[in-house]
C-alpha cells in the first residue's frame, strides 16, 4: 500500500500571493479550481480576513476575525477559474501596490444534496483530500448534518452566515464537548455546541444554539479529514525552548495554523510561500485584522514541524496546542521517494 495516495498537495491546497492593481484582476497558477479562497492582505491592519467559497457563492464574504454575518461585496472575489480566480476592485482584497496572501483548496468544484443526517445540507466534497464545504438551515435541538466526506473529519469549523455568531471550532484534540474560536485569542472552553458528539463517517452533530443550529438560520460548515501524506490535525506540549518540540506530519508542510488551548494567544498561520525556506518567520493572525508580523517561529521539515521559539503562541512551556497543518509534499511518495528537506537560510 503506497504511503499516500496524494503525490502532489498542490493540486488540493496551495498558497497563492499577489499584488494588488485597484482594478479587475486574474489571479492564475494554480492547479485547480478552488472552491474556498481565503485572502488577507499582508502589509495593511486595517483589512479583515476574508473567505469565500463556491457552495455560498463568489462574492459571498466571511470574517475569520469578526463575529458578522455574510456580506456581499460585488467587487470581491468574482469568479472561481480553473486555475485561480478573478478579482473586482474591492480594495481589501486588490488595493493597488497592496501584498495579499490567499490560501485555496480544492472541493468537489460541484454541490451535491446530502441527506445523511435530520438536517439536509448542500455540500462539496473532496473524498481523497479529506475536505468539504457544508451548508444548512438550523433546525433548532439535537441535530446531525451530512458532510459527504466517507470518514470521519477531525476539525469542524461552523460558522453562522444569517447572524452576527462566533466561529465555532471543533477539533478531535480538545474533545466534541468542547470548542475553540477561530475569531478570538480565549482558551478551550466547555460546551454542548457538538452534542458532545464526535463526527461519524456520514455526519456531525450539532445542538441547539445560534452558533451552530439556531432555528432557520443559515450556516456553512468547514470539515477535514486526516490524509496521510496530505493533511494532520492534532496537538503537541510545548517545552518553552527555542529548541523546541519536533511535530511529526509525515509530509513538509506548506501551511500550518496553530492555537494554545490553555491559555489566552493569538491563532497564528504560517506557510511555505511567505517564506520559501527556513527559519519560518513571517506570520498572520486569524483572529485579528494585524498585518503580517516577522518573528523566529519554527522549521519546516522533511516530514515535519521543529518549534524555534518561545513564543506562548506556539511554544509556552507545559502549555497544550492545536493544530491544522497540510503539505507541501508527502515525506514519502506512492513510488517510494522520499521528498527533500527545505533550505535553510541561518546555514
Amino acid at each position: 500500500m503506497p504511503y499516500s495516495v496524494i503525490d502532489s498537495p498542490k493540486k488540493y491546497f496551495d498558497t497563492k500571493l499577489y499584488t494588488g492593481t485597484g482594478a479587475t484582476q486574474s489571479i492564475s497558477g494554480l492547479s485547480f479550481k478552488p472552491d474556498l479562497t481565503w485572502i488577507k492582505t499582508r502589509n495593511s491592519g486595517a483589512d479583515w480576513h476574508r473567505l469565500i467559497d463556491a457552495v455560498r457563492g463568489v462574492t459571498k464574504e466571511l470574517y475569520s476575525n469578526a463575529t458578522n454575518a455574510e456580506s456581499t461585496q460585488a467587487q470581491s472575489l468574482q469568479t472561481f477559474n480553473t486555475d485561480g480566480f478573478t478579482l473586482g476592485t474591492l480594495a481589501e482584497v486588490n488595493a493597488n501596490g497592496n501584498t495579499f496572501v490567499s490560501w485555496n483548496f480544492l472541493g468537489a468544484n460541484t454541490t451535491v444534496s446530502n441527506t445523511s443526517g435530520t438536517i439536509t445540507s448542500t455540500v462539496s466534497a473532496n473524498t481523497t483530500s479529506g475536505f468539504s464545504i457544508v451548508t444548512y438551515t438550523g433546525a433548532g435541538g439535537a441535530s446531525t448534518v451530512g458532510h459527504g466526506l466517507g470518514v470521519a473529519p477531525r476539525v469542524v469549523i461552523v460558522k453562522s452566515r444569517s447572524n452576527t455568531t462566533n466561529w465555532i471550532l471543533g477539533h478531535s484534540s480538545i474533545g466534541w464537548n468542547k470548542y475553540m474560536t477561530l475569531n478570538s485569542d480565549i482558551a478551550v472552553e466547555t460546551n454542548n455546541y457538538f452534542n458532545d458528539t464526535a463526527p461519524t463517517s456520514s455526519v456531525f452533530s450539532i445542538f441547539n444554539s445560534t452558533n451552530v443550529n439556531g432555528s432557520g438560520y443559515t450556516y456553512v460548515a468547514y470539515c477535514f479529514a486526516e490524509v496521510k501524506g496530505y493533511s494532520k490535525f492534532g496537538s503537541y506540549t510545548g517545552n518553552g525552548s527555542t529548541d523546541g518540540t519536533f511535530v511529526y506530519t509525515g509530509f513538509k508542510p506548506a501551511f500550518f495554523i496553530v492555537k494554545t488551548s490553555n491559555a489566552t494567544f493569538n491563532w497564528v498561520v504560517e506557510d511555505n510561500k511567505r517564506n520559501t525556506f527556513n527559519v519560518v518567520d513571517k506570520y498572520l493572525l486569524p483572529n485579528t485584522s494585524d498585518a503580517e508580523g516577522t518573528l523566529t517561529l519554527v522549521d519546516f521539515l522533511s516530514n515535519g514541524i521543529k518549534i524555534r521559539t518561545t513564543d506562548n503562541s506556539h511554544n509556552g512551556s507545559g502549555n497544550t496546542h492545536i493544530y491544522m497543518a497540510f503539505a507541501e509534499n508527502p515525506f514519502v511518495s506512492s513510488k517510494g521517494i522520499p521528498t527533500t528537506a527545505r533550505w535553510s537560510g541561518l546555514y
